[in-house]
């Protein structure tokens, strides 16, 4: 999320960061955010009886803030089939494994273990399936020996930094389209 502010700052960017959302009230962004001029909102998905429920209150503030992408950045929630098809094409999120290997959780301790050269980052467009969307760019790293978990995590740190401005200017300029090759 500081990544895609900073970038946004910066003169002919094209996209402007509009509001920061977190299902998390103590979220850390939040106050970086506030600090740039950014609104921000937060519910806790705890207080919805449903993922349905949750994700058309978080959708409500969204409109509110009238984004033409939503960037999704350490929100570590499953969305509604509907809310994603709603949102397709207009929806983005970073993983941190050269999908489509290492779907879901423990991507640097799964590239380990299955003994892979390389790792890296995803930028896709969201879709139903979990980090099965198209994907907008990768950025790639080597695994070098005596890696960790947490050493790959934060030479990859650098990576996602970099690609996720770059991915979201992409798709702002209209050179990232969803559904088309």
């Amino acid at each position: 999320m500081s990544a895609l502010i900073e970038a946004a700052k910066s003169s002919g960017y094209p996209a402007e960061i509009v509001g920061v959302f977190s299902n998390k009230p103590d979220a850390a962004g939040l106050p970086i955010a506030a600090a740039d001029g950014i609104a921000t909102a937060s519910l806790s998905h705890r207080d919805y009886a449903s993922r349905e429920a949750f994700d058309a209150a978080m959708e409500a503030i969204l409109l509110g803030w009238q984004p033409d992408i939503v960037c999704l950045a350490g929100f570590m929630r499953i969305l509604s089939a509907g809310f994603t098809e709603r949102w397709a094409g207009r929806l983005i999120n970073i993983h941190p494994s050269l999908l489509p290997l290492h779907r879901g959780l423990h991507t640097h301790a799964r590239a380990l273990e299955a003994g892979d050269a390389e790792h890296g980052c995803t930028v896709h467009f969201v879709t139903p399936g979990l980090d099965e969307g198209p994907t907008i760019a990768q950025a790639r790293i080597p695994i070098l020996p005596g890696d960790t978990p947490d050493s790959l995590s934060t030479r990859l740190l650098a990576e996602e930094h970099r690609l996720y401005p770059r991915a979201l200017a992409m798709v702002a300029r209209g050179e990232a389209v969803y559904g088309q090759s």
